[in-house]
């Protein structure tokens, strides 16, 4: 927002798996209605909670924004979140294609035969595939399946494959905090999601039902469990805090294998340490283009 608000050229995307889902605000650190009006954000409020996203999707959208932001002379400043769709939107990664009905299919058949059935098949079809898929990952086994089995191409031949890190003109800065420092701010979010009404937020939704995939967001998940008797509150409220300082830290793994990512470490105010380095970035750039 810092860096919106002292450059009028600068419109911001939201590159995160769940701030797609419209009714899910205060979890997903969503904006404020105030923020919103003050600088022009993009790939938020896209959908139903009760609708699957994928990353595919996500590109489609990603790139009629962004074109549509250099037409008007500006740039876009991607802020988040989420490693693969991060990938999917700055390296034009090559996705494979969906078929729900296959899909639904081998959803029938987890719950007959199980997923050790399905993962040893996944084996069979594609070696490379299998072995970076955890065999007990019901999700990621059958999506691999169902791209073995609909493309007929291995799921793995899709690339140029994650491993890879191209040449980009997209400038990348990754924000380091201190370790005991994230930790203490991963619990003080968690309370002030809860304090702005979190829990109840949930509670509506539960009401309205979510997805496979919106139903997997961190807080939500959680709290979902307590509603429906798993979980005391302080036992979801923990477990989200714990899980969100594992999220963290997997975040942090993911983006530090990027060789092109320009890390920033803050000690106090990220405003005063990060905003002067992204300006400073947008600055040298020659005409409208695109800052991560």
């Amino acid at each position: 927002m810092a860096v919106a608000e002292a450059r009028a050229d600068v419109e911001i995307v939201s590159v995160d798996s769940m701030q797609v889902y419209r009714g899910m605000d205060i979890g997903t650190a969503k904006p404020l209605a105030a923020e919103r009006r003050a600088v022009a954000h993009h790939l938020i409020d896209l959908v139903d909670p009760r609708e699957e996203f994928t990353v595919a999707r996500f590109q489609r959208e990603y790139h009629a924004v962004t074109d549509a932001i250099a037409k008007r002379g500006h740039h876009a400043l991607l802020v988040g979140g989420t490693g693969l769709y991060h990938r999917a939107a700055i390296d034009q990664l090559d996705l494979p294609g969906e078929w729900p009905a296959l899909r639904a299919q081998l959803h029938v058949e987890l719950a007959d035969r199980g997923v050790d059935v399905l993962y040893r098949r996944l084996v069979e079809l594609d070696p490379p595939a299998a072995a970076k898929i955890e065999p007990t990952n019901e999700r990621r086994v059958i999506r691999a399946l169902e791209v073995c089995e609909g493309s007929g191409r291995r799921f793995s031949s899709f690339g140029p494959g994650l491993e890879t890190y191209p040449s980009t003109a997209v400038p990348q800065i990754g924000l380091m905090w201190p370790r005991d420092v994230l930790t203490q701010r991963v619990a003080q979010r968690v309370h002030a999601m809860l304090d702005r009404g979190l829990l109840d937020e949930v509670r509506g939704l539960a009401d309205l039902g979510l997805s496979k995939t919106s139903a997997q967001a961190l807080g939500y998940k959680e709290l979902l469990a307590h509603l429906g008797g798993e979980l005391s509150y302080d036992e979801a409220v923990e477990l989200i805090i714990v899980r969100t300082r594992q999220f963290a830290v997997r975040q942090i793994r993911w983006f530090q294998r990027d060789p092109r990512v320009r890390w920033i470490h803050i000690e106090h105010d990220p405003v005063a340490e990060v905003g002067p380095v992204v300006l400073a970035t947008l600055a040298q750039s020659e005409g409208p283009s695109q800052g991560s």
